[in-house]
C-alpha cells in the first residue's frame, strides 16, 4: 500500500494538471516535477533529465544543487541510471549505490562520495514514446514499495503528458524546437544563479529560490528575468540589490 498521504498526492496532481495551460513555463514546470517527487516520496533528492533533438539526455532540472551535478556528470560520462532507463524504457528501481560500480563505474563512486545511497529513475513517456526520466536519490538503502513507483511513474507520465500536449506544439519537429529552446533557458538560468549568488552574498540553491520567488511574486518568466539579469545586473533591483 502506498505510503504517500493521500492529500498530498492529489494536491500534487492538481497542481500539475493546473499548470498545464497556455504559455506555461516550461523550466518552472519541470522545478515543480522534481520538488514535488522530493515531497512526496521519502527520497532526498531528484533530477530530471530530456532527451535533445539528437537524442542525447540533458540537464533540465534537479531539486538541489549537488543532485544538479550529479546529473551533469551522467550527462557527460553517458552512464548512470537515467541513461539506462531512458534507453531501455523502464524504471530502475532500488539501485543500491555502493553495489553499483559494475554497472555504473564512473557515476556511483561519484554519488555515493555526494552522500547518496540508493537511487531510482523513472522514464517520462507517453505510450511508446519516452523523452526523458525522473531520478530520485535516497541518503540511505531504502525501497520504493511497488505502489509507490506506480505513483511516481504516474506523476511523470502527466509531466510527459503537458510537455508533448502543450497547444504550440503540434509536430514533431516543433516539439523538437520546443524542447532545444528550453535546454538553452536552462543555461541562462544557470549563469543568472551564478551571478545572483554573487552578488546578494548566498548560495547558489538560495540565488535560485530568490529568482523563483520573484518570478512568481511578479507574474514573470524564469527565461525571461534571467537573461535581463545576465544583461544588466541592475535591471531588476528588487532582485539584484545588494544586501
Amino acid at each position: 500500500m502506498s505510503t504517500i498521504p493521500a492529500d498530498r498526492l492529489a494536491a500534487a496532481f492538481v497542481e500539475i494538471a493546473d499548470t498545464l495551460v497556455d504559455e506555461f513555463d516550461l523550466i518552472e514546470f519541470l522545478q515543480m516535477v522534481t520538488t514535488r517527487t522530493t515531497e512526496l516520496t521519502s527520497v532526498a533528492a531528484a533530477g530530471l533529465l530530456l532527451a535533445d533533438p539528437q537524442g542525447n539526455l540533458a540537464f533540465m532540472a534537479a531539486s538541489d544543487e549537488s543532485v544538479k551535478l550529479l546529473e551533469l556528470f551522467q550527462v557527460q560520462k553517458v552512464e548512470g541510471p537515467c541513461q539506462d532507463c531512458f534507453r531501455q524504457r523502464a524504471p530502475v528501481v532500488n539501485a543500491d549505490l555502493r553495489h553499483a560500480r559494475d554497472s555504473w563505474p564512473a557515476f556511483a563512486p561519484r554519488a555515493v562520495a555526494a552522500g547518496y545511497r540508493s537511487v531510482h529513475a523513472i522514464p517520462l513517456r507517453h505510450r511508446s514514446e519516452v523523452i526523458g526520466a525522473l531520478n530520485l536519490f535516497g541518503t540511505d538503502v531504502g525501497h520504493l514499495a511497488p505502489s509507490d513507483v506506480r505513483i511516481v511513474q504516474a506523476l511523470a507520465d502527466i509531466a510527459t503528458i503537458g510537455l508533448l500536449q502543450e497547444r504550440s506544439i503540434r509536430r514533431s519537429h516543433v516539439l523538437s524546437e520546443q524542447l532545444q529552446g528550453a535546454l538553452n533557458s536552462r543555461i541562462i538560468v544557470e549563469q543568472a544563479k551564478g551571478a545572483l549568488a554573487q552578488l546578494r552574498g548566498v548560495s547558489v540553491d538560495e540565488a535560485f529560490l530568490m529568482l523563483r520567488a520573484y518570478c512568481r511574486r511578479t507574474g514573470q518568466r524564469l527565461g525571461e528575468v534571467a537573461s535581463e539579469v545576465i544583461v544588466d545586473t541592475s535591471s531588476h533591483p528588487d532582485l539584484t540589490r545588494r544586501p
